[in-house]
């Protein structure tokens, strides 16, 4: 099995009740939520009409996007990136299929703009006047799992020393709330950089292979466990935590990420 491995230069994070990377790492300690958070992130990349229109799937992979970002202190336009969101914008999607059942002719534009599954990637790589690759990538519960291996590979085999990391999932409401149960407003962003790049970091190493995932029982996966996006959360509270150790995520139909994290 081949391990992969690779140094986390930023993070960045934004939940309900937990808007920003210190509020989840005080979380991790026990703090509680954040009693007057915004509803929503209003990322500074876009203007202001464009963050009112925006759904919520944008505007949080924007924010901890850009926050990663600037914790790793590198510049978004030389980023190759990677998306990963398990079922896009919910209520989107919801609203353009209850539109398609009643009333055909009267879908939103500005809605079917913003349904497909990389419209975040597409407002980031325009805001951030980037040109390199970014993939969108959807894998069910092995979403982050699968994105953060894809990152890891393009990391070891690729010509850039660092890589940007942003998964994200919002609420499903009507039909979908029982199809692919989702709540609250959750994303993370990592950039990763090759073991050799200059800076400081933890470090990570992966093995892709056969199992069980962990269950996932830190403090961020308790309190955010009910948003399709959790399956991130063991690793982010490891990083929270500064804790050393093994953990193993997700990778859907009975695979998993082994993943060694160490602090330096």
């Amino acid at each position: 099995m081949t391990r992969l491995s690779a140094r986390i230069a930023g993070v960045g994070f934004w939940a309900s009740g937990l808007p920003g990377w210190a509020a989840a790492q005080a979380a991790a300690e026990g703090a509680p939520a954040v009693s007057d958070a915004p509803k929503r992130p209003a990322p500074s990349l876009l203007a202001a009409n464009e963050r009112r229109r925006a759904p919520e799937s944008v505007v949080v992979a924007i924010e901890v996007a850009q926050a990663a970002c600037r914790a790793a202190d590198r510049d978004p336009a030389t980023l190759p990136s990677i998306f990963v969101s398990t079922c896009g914008d919910f209520a989107i999607t919801d609203a353009m299929c209850t539109t398609l059942a009643n009333d055909p002719l009267d879908v939103s534009p500005t809605r079917f703009h913003n349904s497909v599954h990389n419209a975040a990637a597409g407002y980031w790589t325009i805001g951030t006047g980037c040109t390199r690759t970014t993939t969108a990538l959807a894998a069910g519960p092995g979403s982050f799992a699968q994105g953060l291996l894809e990152a890891l590979v393009q990391l070891a085999t690729g010509d850039d020393d660092a890589v940007l990391l942003v998964a994200y999932d919002t609420a499903a409401v009507g039909v979908l709330a029982h199809l692919a149960p989702s709540s609250g407003l959750l994303g993370g962003g990592l950039v990763l950089v090759r073991d050799d790049a200059p800076g400081g970091g933890p470090s990570l190493s992966a093995v892709f292979d056969s199992g069980v995932a962990d269950a996932g029982d830190g403090p961020l996966a308790r309190r955010l466990h009910g948003n399709a996006m959790a399956g991130m959360l063991p690793l982010f509270d490891a990083l929270a935590r500064r804790a050393d150790g093994a953990l193993a995520l997700d990778a859907g139909a009975g695979r998993r990420l082994r993943l060694e994290v160490r602090h330096d």
